[in-house]
């Protein structure tokens, strides 16, 4: 809103013609135009003439009483917004930008003139200086009373206060970007992440200047996988006037999430080339060569990370994570001493104390110290389970729900359908299975091309899923079957397109390496009815116990209890034999320790069932120098081992609720066990 004028131009135009003006512009103008008769020269009452005109939709007769009202009265803000938005209805963007240049230096901190200067400013092709009149704005809204309370009530989780008092200033002011991007980030915090990016692109539209929008922008992209426009927006802001290592960063995580590593690197090397004490920094370059297989760079770049920050738990972690380095006893006697710094921080140092003590774990797990190293991984995943939210029981009636839906009876009756599409390979199953050993030696082939974790499918089955727990279907059985055939074949295609970015070359195949699309299976085969699926298979009580060693960065919830991770590999398991069942020879099982028993007997097994030639490459996996960004990715770097086939059994004093969890799962592996339609049946 345009504040009090500076220089008052006369007594106000009578109250009444005032309140025409929004209603019956006709008549206020009526009305004025008549006081203007019997006593000329009223300025409040020629600017109420003109403001008249204008929502007319006569700009150009309004336009040429307000250059003359302007001129007699330079100073008055409210002459100067009317002048400014008549020229700007009429193309005359130099006209407006004058007025407008006039008005923000009388009234700074109204952000409404300073967007209406960058927009104009844009025409002209003035592309700086309108990023800079936007951002004035946003930094002339920081004051705005109305927009702080909302934001303390949306901070307070009093998100309907904040909303009514958004959409009051919305109704006065439809096009306000700071109201509409605080209204994007209320819906973000409710979930609805659709209405979220809506708002927050419109927010971005309006201002392209909007740093802050934009920022945001990118990270709602990145959420919902959208990593091309995110990109686009990222690169957009590197661009800005206001420089800030933050859009390095933000542009650098885009890129690692499109596989463009190097590409990472090199901004990460700059950031540190022009200040080296950025620990984050350090560690960010350090996961980028350990993903390009870059180990002693890797290693020095943490170490880096460390040296500057001794209380760095992730990047600890990420030094005991390289699973070919071992940390030695200088390394256990810093991170004990930088538990006991952060002791007195409490709960605000959670995230360094838990790697510390995944770190502190793997490090006397190396130098054979198991009971020391089972306290410490079992203090590491009891403060990591409090500050992650997972309910077994409902994840293993979802399972069962999924069970029951995807039945025989039920695949026969959809029909074929679906996406054509030879191209996807799935491999499935649990993390530390040996999928990444898979994923290498199926990469090294010439028709494959490995790509990564792709959530893309996830993606699809959790938005078909919010249908069910928006009430639109009473169960997820109904959902799918609403799916037509050419639902379906649109749900393939989308699938396919939206990985597209995830491929680099021009090979026929790829690999999605994402494990929990365990889950998915029933779905994949509707959507995509030629695509193959591998399930990625091991000991129960080894890949458990791997899995509840090591800390994942997102996505593995049910790995930070012993009893929680079994009873989830049991839930794979059932799932995997009810799959199976409904479809027989739907998936081609890896068993992981008879492909390190027997490699190339398993790999040319392997190949065969998925028609593929034998390729010698195959089984020199280890010379694949592409990148991999899993917890196994020096691993693959070298031939198979057997180490870790049986080195479960140093914690085997401590399993007895692994065991129970697991229960007749371990006697029958690799086999389902006998009783896995009981075992779902109890959880539905």
């Amino acid at each position: 809103m345009i504040g009090p004028d500076t220089e008052a131009p006369a007594a106000p135009p009578p109250p009444d013609i005032a309140a025409l003006l929004q209603t019956q512009p006709a008549a206020a103008l009526a009305h004025a135009e008549a006081i203007l008769k019997q006593s000329p020269g009223q300025p409040s009452v020629e600017l109420l003439a003109c403001q008249a005109l204008r929502r007319l939709g006569r700009s150009k007769a309004a336009l040429g009483r307000l250059n003359l009202l302007a001129r007699a009265h330079p100073r008055v803000p409210a002459v100067l917004w009317e002048l400014a938005q008549a020229a700007s209805e009429k193309g005359e963007w130099r006209q407006a930008i004058d007025a407008l240049v006039r008005l923000t230096g009388l009234q700074p901190r109204v952000a409404s003139g300073w967007f209406l200067l960058a927009k104009a400013l844009r025409k002209v092709g003035r592309g700086a200086d309108a990023w800079r009149a936007d951002l004035s704005g946003v930094h002339a809204s920081s004051h705005d009373p109305d927009l702080l309370r909302a934001a303390v009530a949306m901070k307070e989780g009093r998100f309907d206060a904040a909303v009514s008092i958004l959409t009051a200033r919305l109704d006065q002011m439809p096009d306000d970007p700071p109201a509409i991007r605080l209204l994007g980030e209320i819906s973000w915090r409710r979930g609805d992440m659709t209405e979220a990016l809506e708002l927050v692109e419109r927010a971005v539209r309006l201002a392209p200047g909007f740093d802050l929008a934009r920022d945001f922008l990118v990270r709602l992209l990145m959420q919902t996988n959208r990593l091309p426009e995110a990109l686009e927006h990222a690169e957009a802001l590197v661009d800005s006037p206001i420089r800030s290592p933050s859009h390095d960063l933000l542009r650098a995580s885009v890129l690692v999430r499109l596989g463009a590593q190097e590409r990472a690197g090199e901004i990460y090397e700059g950031l540190l080339a022009g200040d080296p004490d950025q620990p984050q920094v350090w560690q960010n370059l350090g996961h980028v060569l350990k993903t390009l297989g870059r180990q002693p760079d890797a290693v020095r770049a943490y170490r880096q990370a460390v040296a500057r920050r001794p209380t760095m738990g992730e990047a600890w972690w990420s030094l005991a994570n390289l699973k070919t380095v071992k940390l030695g006893p200088e390394d256990v006697t810093a991170m004990a001493g930088a538990l006991e710094a952060l002791a007195p921080k409490g709960d605000t140092a959670r995230e360094d104390v838990f790697h510390l003590h995944f770190s502190l774990g793997k490090a006397l797990e190396d130098a054979g110290d198991y009971a020391a190293s089972y306290r410490h991984y079992d203090l590491g995943n009891r403060l990591r389970r409090t500050m992650t939210p997972h309910d077994a029981q409902a994840f293993s009636a979802e399972v069962a729900a999924t069970a029951q839906a995807f039945t025989a009876a039920f695949l026969a009756q959809m029909g074929p359908g679906g996406c054509p599409a030879p191209d996807p390979i799935f491999v499935v199953g649990l993390p530390r299975s040996g999928s990444t050993l898979v994923e290498q030696i199926l990469a090294s082939h010439s028709q494959v091309e490995g790509t990564m974790e792709l959530s893309e499918m996830m993606v699809i089955a959790s938005r078909l899923q919010s249908r069910v727990d928006q009430g639109e279907f009473p169960h997820f059985r109904d959902m799918v079957a609403s799916l037509t055939p050419a639902d379906r074949l649109r749900l393939g295609e989308e699938y396919i397109e939206r990985t597209r970015v995830h491929r680099q070359t021009d090979k026929p195949l790829f690999i999605d390496k994402m494990p929990n699309n365990w889950q998915h299976v029933g779905l994949i085969r509707l959507v995509l009815p030629n695509a193959r699926i591998i399930d990625a298979r091991r000991h129960p009580l080894g890949c458990c116990v791997s899995g509840w060693k090591q800390h994942f960065a997102r996505g593995q919830v049910f790995t930070y209890d012993l009893a929680e991770i079994g009873r989830y590999y049991r839930d794979y398991v059932a799932l995997m034999a009810a799959y199976e069942e409904a479809a027989p020879g739907t998936m081609r099982r890896v068993i992981y320790e008879d492909m390190v028993a027997n490699t190339e007997a398993e790999v040319r097994r392997l190949l065969a069932d998925l028609d593929l030639p034998f390729e010698p490459g195959c089984l020199e996996f280890y010379n694949n120098d592409r990148a991999v960004r899993t917890a196994s990715s020096e691993q693959v770097r070298r031939p198979i081992f057997r180490d870790g086939l049986e080195q479960w059994k140093n914690y085997e004093a401590w399993l007895d609720p692994l065991r129970e969890a697991l229960g007749s799962v371990v006697s029958a592996y690799p086999e389902p066990p006998s009783d896995w339609r009981a075992w779902l049946a109890l959880q539905g």
